[in-house]
């Protein structure tokens, strides 16, 4: 239901559109429940005034990276400032302490190697730009702090960068918990080195995504008193199982099958 706000001639509005999904525009009349507003593309729409959402005169062109600063939290008002700062490259956003991901739909490995994990270590949350490795670090944090366990939830639909996701928490955790080179393959390795297989098993290619996970999943990792990944398990659940025998067409089946047919004859 669209915030109740008190509109007048001039007033800074959000419209829907049928195009872009919301549009800004300017009131331009009243008239009892209904306003007229001509939007930033030079059309006239009238609307019901529960249909209208307040815009923000004041808010920076580039963007909040936390959204629990914006004057109005609503739809609009969201999506703006997450397009505002997709715009200048930043895919993360908080709102307050939930990180927003948008999928860039490239690759972008310098938000994720060696220099900028130690730039996350033991960094107060919220202290440097939105990224997963501050939730991790604030998960490893209060574990290590208070002695209670902690869960990261990744949610979104298809194609929104969840498996991406969970990589980079996984690799943060792995980094913050890991023993030293010397001691052989270590478990961390053992546990990032088996999220490959698992895709295997579990991804697919969609129509909105080239590598879906079909399933759920959830991944314990253990660690001793002293930080340390001492053991893991991960959980599998709510496996699609009908795509194993029918597969819509363009879609395909799991990845390991397609392995399987690339592979070299025995020798």
């Amino acid at each position: 239901m669209a915030a109740l706000i008190s509109l007048g001639i001039g007033s800074l509005v959000w419209v829907e559109d049928p195009d872009v999904a919301w549009i800004d525009g300017e009131v331009v009349e009243v008239n009892g429940q209904e306003v007229k507003v001509l939007t930033t593309s030079g059309k006239t729409v009238v609307v019901k005034s529960t249909n209208v959402y307040p815009k923000d005169a004041e808010a920076p062109p580039c963007g909040v990276d936390d959204m629990t600063r914006l004057a109005y939290l609503h739809e609009p008002g969201v999506l703006y400032n997450l397009r505002s700062r997709y715009d200048i490259n930043e895919i993360y956003t908080y709102t307050g302490n939930i990180l927003i991901a948008v999928n860039p739909f490239t690759r972008l490995p310098h938000l994720y190697d060696n220099h900028m994990m130690q730039q996350y270590k033991g960094a107060a949350f919220g202290e440097l730009s939105p990224h997963p490795f501050a939730v991790a670090d604030a998960a490893y944090r209060l574990m290590m702090n208070d002695g209670i366990n902690q869960s990261i939830l990744v949610s979104g639909e298809s194609g929104a960068g969840k498996t991406e996701s969970t990589k980079q928490l996984m690799r943060y955790l792995a980094y913050m918990g890991g023993r030293a080179a010397a001691e052989g393959r270590t478990v961390e390795q053992q546990v990032l080195e088996s999220n490959p297989v698992l895709e295997a098993f579990g991804n697919a290619k969609t129509v909105r995504n080239n590598n879906s996970s079909r399933f759920g999943k959830f991944v314990e990792i253990q660690f001793d008193d002293k930080g340390r990944i001492s053991g893991a398990a991960v959980r599998t659940y709510l496996l699609e199982r009908s795509r194993v025998c029918q597969v819509s067409d363009p879609e395909r089946n799991y990845h390991c099958f397609y392995m399987l047919c690339a592979a070299p004859q025995e020798v």
